[in-house]
């Protein structure tokens, strides 16, 4: 309020002064037109230009002097308040243009325009009055941010990395395996990432090709688990096998579970919590030897009549549960009707898991048979097979098509077509091959 009145107080002092200059002005107009004689050398009207010059000269002045008043009476106010005022923030919002610009410019054009930041501001100062004392009293920082990381938008090298990997995932996405004695095809689930299944042949073990190793392997948590698991499950039942004598059988079914143990020991040692399930087919002296842990499956087709030599290891099954239980493992059944441990694995026994190994055990059930002319061929498959093809239905398209590798594709494609999201991996074994000599 006594700014103002102030301010008032000026603009009429001001104004009663102008009105004395006129005054002044116009009687010295008077004294000279009535002074002036015919033979001056000078025109009245030059005089009375001249005069009227001078006049607006110094009112002119006054104004400026007025402005100047009133500046430095609204500057001091706005900064008592601590804030910024409009010369200020322009420089501050050109400083911030200038720095977005050159962002993406060499080190050397950076320095350049700050240097000529710094000019503008040197300058602005000046116009203002900010210069010398007045500057002095009126202190303003402006930051200046710091440069932007400029990072290429593509590397040649990471571009080429990134299109092999997708080569590779593309390559997996559906693929098909043909062999002595057996055909396999395999799809990745829908919407997946990688390939999760894994497979596993081993032929003509110790020169004899009457002894063979196949393994479906179904992994859970990340593929890590499941191609560990094919590369090495069949390679330590190879190594326990040498311990074996020719009549010591109930040796040989130690040696397959010492596999398991083995395998499942050395993944875990890895500090990786991915997991597996497995099927694996031992055929050695006319005899078939299955094992499991999880749901993949082994589907025995005798004279057209499906056998199933697995048991799902899932925690709908009552023993599975009962286990679980007794030893401090919580199983929840979920919305969709699917039993699960700790609220996340479905399956109760497993290669791997390592958070949930106190319950999910590795140690697979076993199963003998003796080959006979009415062994025709076995269905090796993950559960993405299993959840929508039933066992027997699975043997007729392979009786129907008499071709193996076309059974697997068209198993893997019915599966697909009924809503499988997940990995499908079927195998087919031929068993004509396998028998002992004295059978024959």
């Amino acid at each position: 309020m006594v700014d103002l009145l102030l301010e008032v107080l000026l603009w009429s002092f001001y104004l009663l002064s102008l009105v004395l200059h006129l005054l002044e002005g116009l009687k010295k107009a008077i004294s000279i037109a009535l002074n002036l004689n015919s033979s001056s050398s000078v025109s009245p009207l030059s005089l009375y230009l001249s005069w009227v010059g001078s006049l607006a000269s110094r009112i002119q002045s006054i104004y400026r002097h007025t402005q100047g008043q009133s500046w430095n009476v609204k500057s001091r106010v706005i900064y008592q308040h601590g804030e910024e005022n409009y010369e200020a923030k322009n420089l501050a919002r050109i400083m911030s243009c200038q720095e977005d610009n050159g962002s993406n410019n060499m080190v050397k054009e950076k320095h350049e325009d700050q240097k000529g930041v710094h000019e503008i501001l040197q300058n602005s100062q000046e116009k203002s009055g900010f210069a010398g004392n007045r500057g002095s009293a009126i202190n303003i920082k402006l930051r200046m941010r710091p440069a932007k990381l400029s990072v290429p938008d593509c590397c040649p090298r990471l571009e080429f990395i990134e299109m092999g990997l997708k080569k590779l995932k593309e390559d997996k996405k559906e693929f098909e395996v043909e062999g002595r004695d057996f055909c396999l095809a395999s799809k990745k689930g829908a919407g997946k990432e990688f390939m999760e299944d894994g497979h596993r042949e081993m032929i003509d073990i110790m020169g004899d090709p009457k002894q063979a190793f196949f393994a479906v392997i179904d992994g859970h948590g990340g593929c890590a688990a499941a191609e560990y698991v094919a590369e090495n499950l069949g390679i330590n039942i190879m190594k326990e096998l040498q311990h074996v004598g020719e009549d010591q059988v109930h040796q040989l079914e130690q040696a397959i579970r010492q596999g398991y143990s083995v395998t499942d020991k050395a993944f875990l040692s890895q500090g990786v919590s991915s997991g597996a399930c497995a099927a694996s087919v031992l055929l050695k002296d006319g005899e078939l030897h299955v094992a499991n842990v999880g749901d993949c499956r082994v589907v025995l087709s005798k004279k057209g009549v499906a056998h199933m030599l697995t048991k799902d290891h899932r925690l709908s099954s009552e023993d599975e549960r009962f286990r679980i239980e007794n030893t401090g493992g919580f199983v929840q059944h979920c919305r969709n009707g699917v039993w699960r441990l700790q609220g996340s694995l479905s399956v109760s026994r497993a290669i791997g898991d390592q958070h949930l190994k106190e319950w999910v055990i590795s140690e697979p059930e076993i199963k003998k048979i003796r080959l006979t002319s009415d062994c025709e061929f076995l269905v090796v498959a993950s559960d993405g097979l299993w959840d929508k093809v039933e066992d027997q239905e699975a043997v007729n398209v392979v009786l129907r098509e008499n071709d193996s590798l076309k059974s697997c594709k068209k198993l893997v494609n019915m599966s697909s077509s009924r809503g499988s999201m997940d990995d499908i991996t079927v195998m087919v074994i031929n068993l004509q091959n396998f028998f002992a000599t004295d059978h024959l």
